[in-house]
């Protein structure tokens, strides 16, 4: 897939709105319009390689579902005449990679934990056009909340689809490179729970970590987790395997991020996706950093 610069720029501030931001994903094959439900960048997770600058603060503080509902109306206006093609960096994107794909429940922390994710599903529901996909970018952590569960089921009747983290196959190297207090074995769970009912994708970003990236046998034990799954019951889709495509901004022990987490190469990702068919049995697509 040619890479644009639109591909690289994913800010989640657009013009004068405050949640809702239009997205040239390769993973979603389109635009993605994103809805950043977590504006305060509140999240249960702390990965090494996230792009969210904390250091900073956020600018808005509470998630407003009326005003959302308002921006996602006009986003979807915007797309569809062709408006989109007047702004930076869309201007310069071919018309037949500006198809809406989906609305993403996204952003700057983990969508789960909002406390009306089951009414911001049912507004969007409510608002999106019939075809368009609701995408749900999580990590997995609250998808065992009942507010959760009762926003699932909204998506799996208006076309949904769960996006799930998945980076690691041991408890060490998840809490490496996801840092969290979650034990490994919740995520686990809440994955194999949630694709026991609905097919799922599962997201896996790979990369180094102080010019090493992960061993041999970590990918062997991830690729058993990803069979684990199927092996209960649980329906993958696809496996997306990529790496870092922009810069991290994650301080560990005072200590950027960027300054020792990189990009796997494109034959490492290549190999990763191959063994994730090969060994977990399932479809596998590889995304670069470049």
């Amino acid at each position: 897939m040619d890479i644009l610069p639109a591909h690289k720029s994913h800010p989640r501030v657009w013009e004068n709105f405050k949640y809702v931001y239009p997205v040239l994903s390769r993973r979603s094959h389109g635009i993605s319009i994103g809805i950043n439900t977590n504006p305060d960048k509140v999240c249960n997770f702390d990965c090494i390689y996230c792009q969210v600058d904390r250091t900073t603060p956020a600018t808005v503080q509470d998630f407003n579902l009326a005003v959302a509902e308002e921006e996602l109306r006009a986003m979807l206006e915007i797309v569809k005449s062709g408006e989109l093609t007047r702004h930076l960096p869309f201007d310069s994107v071919p018309v037949n990679k500006l198809r809406l794909n989906d609305i993403a429940l996204s952003g700057d922390a983990e969508p789960t934990t909002l406390p009306n994710f089951f009414a911001t599903l049912a507004m969007i529901a409510r608002v999106k056009p019939a075809s368009t996909k609701i995408v749900l970018i999580t990590d997995a952590g609250g998808l065992d909340r009942s507010d959760a569960k009762q926003g699932l089921e909204i998506m799996d009747a208006n076309n949904g689809e769960v996006w799930a983290k998945l980076d690691a196959g041991t408890e060490e190297y998840f809490q490496l490179v996801n840092r969290t207090k979650i034990p490994f074995s919740r995520i686990l769970k809440n994955i194999t729970a949630c694709a026991q009912t609905r097919p799922i994708v599962i997201q896996s970003l790979f990369m180094n970590v102080h010019g090493t990236g992960p061993s041999a046998r970590e990918i062997a034990a991830y690729c058993q987790r990803l069979r684990d799954i199927i092996d209960a019951g649980g329906k993958i889709r696809l496996v997306q395997v990529y790496t870092i495509a922009r810069q991290p901004m994650t301080m560990v022990d005072g200590v950027p991020a960027w300054q020792f987490v990189t990009a796997l190469t494109n034959a490492e990702v290549d190999a990763i996706a191959e063994r994730v068919r090969r060994e977990a049995g399932t479809a596998a697509e590889s995304f670069y950093g470049n």
